[in-house]
């Protein structure tokens, strides 16, 4: 796969802010989201169904889809950013112009729900997109600062080689020591296993795997850690990235083993470094990770470098 890293974001460009799963809560989100992106010197175009509803998706199917194959269509739009995540991508992915998008590629931003787009959109177009922040979940109301900084240099820097920056009180645990390349690839780890076996699905041969969830029952995640092995990802991965399970067994029912022990067990007989608690996630103070970005992860040392630009 050729990767295809959009242009840098400029002050005066266009975002077009999407839903491609769930619609914003109220009204008032979206005009602080606008607001916040207007008042660091962007232009904003609203998507025609942002705030429609369909059951727990803004808008049907088609609706949604067709927003962002607009917005992508659109010579004006620079960048797509998702309002937030939900529920709903992954019945997109075969209503997506993959060749108007390989053809123009674009900034597209968000987590969560996003993952089904962002492996989608590697493994049928190579374009580089971000897992990170997104207006209507962490910019519209008080910010972090630091998950700002490493948002908009990520986007707007075409620097060539950089080390990710980690949070002063949050540092990443080293699970098991070694250093290795590959390509970040990755996402919520519910929807990077329900992509597997599709035509969606990556190639993560010699990847760094990033992974990270939300309100998973402890025995869910030993489940999907065992479908990789059985899967036969783990065999192939270069290295692993364990962000943070938050809210983890929400409500547990019967014993369980910890997350440390599940990654024990499910990872005793995986030999590339891993990195776990990294601050990336569902939670406000995080990392932005470029999906298909070539990286340099030196767990020994509790680093994660971009080898190359994830813009041009």
């Amino acid at each position: 796969m050729t990767p295809r890293p959009p242009p840098r974001l400029r002050r005066g460009d266009v975002i077009g802010l999407v839903a491609p799963a769930s619609p914003p809560a109220r009204h008032e989100i979206v005009e602080r989201s606008v607001r916040y992106l207007e008042g660091l010197g962007y232009r904003v175009e609203v998507a025609r169904h942002l705030e429609s509803r369909h059951g727990f998706s803004a808008g049907t199917d088609d609706q949604r889809a067709s927003d962002v194959n607009a917005m992508f269509a659109n010579p004006h739009v620079a960048a797509l950013f998702a309002i937030r995540g939900g529920n709903g991508c992954c019945r997109l992915l075969k209503r997506l112009d993959y060749d108007r998008i390989r053809r123009h590629p674009k900034i597209l931003v968000g987590y969560s729900d996003l993952t089904f787009l962002q492996l989608a959109l590697w493994r049928k177009t190579g374009l580089i997109t971000f897992s990170g922040p997104m207006p209507g979940v962490e910019f519209w109301s008080n910010p972090d600062p630091f998950t700002e900084e490493a948002f908009w240099d990520l986007l707007t820097s075409c620097r060539a080689r950089r080390t990710l920056p980690h949070p002063e009180d949050m540092a990443p645990t080293i699970f098991r020591k070694g250093s290795a390349e590959g390509r970040l690839l990755g996402g919520c780890f519910s929807l990077v296993v329900s992509v597997l076996g599709t035509p969606f699905q990556p190639d993560f041969h010699h990847a760094l795997l990033f992974v990270e969830d939300v309100r998973e029952e402890l025995h869910r995640i030993h489940r999907m850690f065992s479908q990789l092995d059985n899967a036969g990802i783990l065999e192939h991965l270069a290295g692993m990235v364990v962000g943070q399970f938050t809210q983890a067994n929400p409500e547990p029912k019967e014993p369980h083993l910890s997350l440390d022990q599940i990654l024990a067990e499910t990872l005793a007989d995986f030999r590339g470094p891993v990195l776990t608690n990294l601050a990336y996630g569902h939670i406000p103070r995080k990392m932005t990770l470029p999906q298909g970005v070539r990286a340099r992860l030196d767990a020994s040392r509790g680093r994660l470098t971009l080898l190359e630009s994830p813009v041009s």
